[in-house]
């Protein structure tokens, strides 16, 4: 790492006190220079006076205050004020009344606490101020008292904005975050019910179908094998899925792997309904979500067609084209209702909602035949 690199690190690291600091040293190293003797701010109308011991106390207390702007405003303001009365009460006019509106748009921007009570005693101390250098002075007019005032105000008013306006941004952030914190947890509360309800749904039809299956031993062990893989293959699902939740889990592919549609089918299948799987043309590499979308899609009217028409013939088209993927899952209406957990259309809404996203078209209802049809249409990620 070069220098150029490592001094700003380093720079950033110290604590604001640090790095405020030697803008109160420049500015107080000014004030004791020769040619700005008696060049700095000057209310009152009083005849500048040689600089001695007290000058050099006005100095300090004006300049060195400015390391704590940030980190302790208000006693920032008071140690600088007290420099600044000094100052022109003794008639010294140093380069150092500088500091005075800096220190102000510091407390207003970053003074938490006491931010009223700060203003009306700088408000009541500047009076007595201004009172004083009236009497002290030459006779200068009310006015020019009062346009200083209102100069001092605007500092703090500017500092004050620049504390809204942050306040404003971090709340914007917050909002931001929040949003897209629902956003995730919506989208893993999707997929935990798209990954449970099928498996789930597929493990119930089948131990459902095994308690007629005590008569046939062969049978019976091969719907109970079937039972164990879909166990297995949800606990596998449900293991990926939850890795996602762990923040030292590493970037995974959300796109399901190729052939996981024939897999899906297969299971269906395996659990006693009938499925006709057609598949035009091969998967773009650049669908990016298209891919999962269309995964779920088959899956959530798979799962409804186990639960609400066991055992009628199901369809399944899926279709690749250059932009998108077009999915239709239908059942013929001659199925019965198994005895699986009921759903509360979450499913339903959760793909419309996933296909919505993508910009996107998604139906479902019943068939003019008999039995219920859902239908997709989903943008690849190159679709103009």
């Amino acid at each position: 790492m070069t220098a150029r690199r490592r001094i700003p690190q380093w720079w950033g690291r110290l604590d604001v006190t640090a790095r405020d600091l030697p803008l109160g040293v420049l500015l107080l190293v000014a004030s004791l220079l020769p040619s700005l003797r008696g060049k700095g701010t000057e209310i009152g109308g009083l005849v500048t006076r040689p600089t001695d011991l007290l000058a050099g106390v006005a100095a300090v207390l004006q300049c060195l205050p400015i390391a704590l702007r940030r980190r302790l405003p208000l006693v920032a303001v008071a140690l600088v004020t007290s420099g600044f009365a000094l100052d022109q009460l003794r008639g010294y006019h140093l380069y150092a009344g500088t500091a005075l509106p800096l220190v102000l748009a510091s407390a207003g921007a970053h003074a938490e606490r006491h931010r009223r009570a700060a203003l009306i005693a700088l408000a009541v101390a500047y009076a007595a101020l201004s009172i004083a250098l009236h009497r002290l002075g030459t006779g200068e007019s009310v006015a020019e008292f009062v346009m200083f005032f209102v100069a001092l105000g605007l500092s703090w008013a500017a500092g004050a904005w620049t504390r809204a306006a942050r306040i404003a941004e971090a709340e914007r952030a917050e909002r931001v975050a929040e949003d897209a914190r629902s956003a995730e947890r919506t989208r893993i509360a999707r997929e935990l019910h798209d990954v449970v309800t099928h498996h789930v749904t597929a493990m119930v039809v089948q131990t459902e179908a095994a308690r007629y299956l005590t008569a046939a031993p062969d049978r019976l062990d091969h719907a109970l094998a079937t039972v164990g893989d879909t166990g297995r293959r949800a606990i596998t699902d449900l293991r990926r899925l939850l890795d996602l939740l762990n923040p030292d889990h590493g970037a995974e592919p959300r796109t399901p792997p190729v052939g996981s549609l024939h897999t899906l089918v297969e299971q269906t299948r395996r659990a006693g309904q009938p499925v006709e799987f057609t598949e035009e043309g091969a998967p773009a590499t650049t669908t990016g979500s298209a891919d999962l979308v269309a995964y779920r899609v088959v899956q959530e009217a798979l799962t409804n067609a186990l639960k609400y028409d066991h055992g009628g013939t199901t369809s399944v088209r899926v279709r690749h084209c250059a932009k998108e993927i077009t999915v239709e899952v239908g059942t013929d209406g001659t199925g019965s209702r198994a005895a699986s957990p009921g759903g509360g259309g979450r499913g339903l809404a959760g793909l419309r909602a996933r296909v919505d996203v993508l910009g996107g078209h998604f139906s479902a209802g019943e068939h003019h035949d008999g039995g219920f049809v859902v239908r997709a249409r989903i943008p690849g990620n190159d679709a103009s």
